[in-house]
């Protein structure tokens, strides 16, 4: 269990993040809500410790994450895997390769420097391409891919990790529906068959009604909802998002009403995407 009591975070005399406190279960699917600004990224941040909290703690398992150091906070971010919206790939490898990063905290420092990685960890990083349909592209530099293709590479990456948690941060946002949709997908998918707790922020409503199975809300650095989804009213929205309301409110779930629009296939069938 993920356990945030009382973290803060603070930039100067800004508060990016004031007293989060809450729990999550294993096996959870997240979505973190609320207008830009709000403190999404820094909370995601501190639970992997690219940021560190200015006072809280943050536990797992009942270990406290933020008294971590070295190794041991290395291990914790293998495990704490963290999805970008800009993906954070390097272009001028080759998407195995990419793939293949994510297995860092596991193998010597030589190995890394060297790219010399064992049969056994090319075998995992190409079982995971393979998972989400892009195992052909294992080849190709990761900038001559798609959008769609990238993030799911980075997908990839984070399960090579063996994570016990994925903190997703808004990693759809750039990305046109028809790849929204795939992408989602596949993290659902680890989240279902895998029982990876993940925690995803969004900025869209019908995304994070879509997918997710709670929802936190931000306003201002601070947790002001949380709740299933079908707790989260219009009225409850507009109150969260104020001006941005009609930005992230609409009808039907983006990616039904897009697929229905689009005659899309599910993600078995969309490799080429």
């Amino acid at each position: 269990m993920l356990v945030l009591d009382g973290v803060t975070r603070k930039f100067g005399a800004l508060t990016a993040v004031s007293a989060a406190s809450f729990e999550v279960s294993r096996g959870s699917f997240v979505g973190i809500i609320g207008r830009s600004g709000a403190g999404k990224s820094t909370l995601l941040r501190m639970i992997n410790r690219l940021v560190d909290p200015s006072a809280g703690r943050i536990l797992f398992d009942g270990r406290d994450v933020t008294s971590l150091r070295g190794r041991e906070l290395r291990l914790w971010r293998a495990r704490a895997a963290m999805i970008f919206q800009q993906f954070n790939l390097v272009g001028r490898l080759d998407v195995l390769t990419n793939v293949l990063t994510g297995r860092l905290a596991e193998v010597a420092t030589w190995r890394a420097i060297t790219r010399s990685w064992a049969d056994s960890d090319k075998a995992i990083a190409f079982s995971a391409l393979e998972q989400f349909e892009i195992g052909v592209l294992a080849a190709q530099r990761a900038e001559e891919l798609s959008g769609g293709q990238q993030q799911r590479v980075a997908i990839a990456r984070a399960m090579v990790q063996r994570p016990d948690l994925i903190l997703a941060d808004e990693p759809v946002a750039s990305l046109v529906p028809r790849n929204t949709k795939i992408v989602m997908d596949a993290l659902r998918r680890l989240n279902k068959q895998y029982g990876i707790t993940v925690q995803c922020n969004q900025h869209t409503l019908d995304l994070a009604r879509s997918y997710c199975d709670r929802l936190i809300g931000m306003a201002s650095g601070r947790i002001v909802f949380d709740a299933a989804p079908e707790m989260l009213t219009d009225e409850a929205a507009r109150e969260l998002y104020g001006l941005e309301a009609d930005d992230v409110l609409g009808g039907a779930s983006m990616p039904e009403a897009y697929e229905k629009k689009q005659g899309l296939p599910e993600l078995g069938q969309a490799a080429a995407a």
